[in-house]
């Protein structure tokens, strides 16, 4: 089993998420856009997961690699395979779905709960009713045709979405780790400007171990929902 992972920026990596690959026995290999826009044999993957990163789905005249980067997930859900796109994945799975993104009203920056929207569906992730996550976004989705709005906050209406049985899309982060928080921290640290939804560098940086470990496990679950054998 082989999962691929689309890289935007050296400081976002898989966090949590490379562990439980290891353990459940998938091969990892990635395509690090910063690098080289080299995409992977589709039919060789079995899951495709597309991390965040500071640019936006509409900046395709800065990032040309963007246009392959949109077709290849188009190509992956139309196969049916498993696609996790967390933040910006989450955006560009929404565009490849043919719903607009474009700038929140708001910055959601730290960690702030998110709220689980019932579907009363076996065939749907269920999030708890309500639980603390990390976020870091200035940019927003509408929800795709034909998807299932899964997750809201106070400051974003569109937080996660399932389409079909096997691809979800996260506004948030559950795969972060201590690591991960500092080095988003470290490298986007000039949007930390006081408001509502933005908390400062040590108030991110003071998330305890119970917090992280409560959002990688219900990455863990996300993940063991996708890839599910029914």
């Amino acid at each position: 089993m082989r999962a691929h992972y689309y890289q935007h920026v050296a400081f976002e990596g898989l966090g949590s998420i490379e562990p439980w690959l290891k353990k459940a026995g998938y091969e990892i290999t990635s395509t690090r856009f910063f690098e080289a826009p080299e995409l992977p044999d589709l039919k060789k993957i079995d899951l495709l997961v597309v991390m965040g990163g500071p640019m936006s789905v509409n900046d395709e005249h800065k990032f040309q690699w963007l246009v392959a980067e949109k077709q290849f997930i188009r190509d992956a859900i139309n196969k049916g395979k498993p696609v996790l796109g967390i933040c910006l994945g989450a955006q560009l799975i929404a565009n490849v779905l043919g719903a607009r993104v474009y700038r929140n009203p708001v910055k959601e920056i730290g960690w702030f709960p998110i709220y689980g929207i019932a579907t009363n569906d076996k065939f749907t992730f269920e999030f708890p009713e309500s639980i603390k996550v990390f976020h870091w976004h200035g940019e927003t989705f509408d929800l795709p045709a034909g998807a299932t709005r899964l997750v809201k906050s106070d400051a974003c209406e569109n937080q996660a979405f399932q389409f079909g049985p096997s691809v979800i899309g996260l506004q948030f982060h559950l795969e972060t780790t201590p690591e991960a928080a500092q080095n988003l921290v470290s490298n986007c640290r000039d949007e930390l400007i006081p408001a509502r939804y933005i908390q400062t560098e040590k108030e991110i940086l003071a998330a305890n171990s119970e917090r992280y470990k409560s959002v990688n496990d219900l990455m863990d679950n996300v993940l063991s929902f996708l890839l599910r054998k029914d």
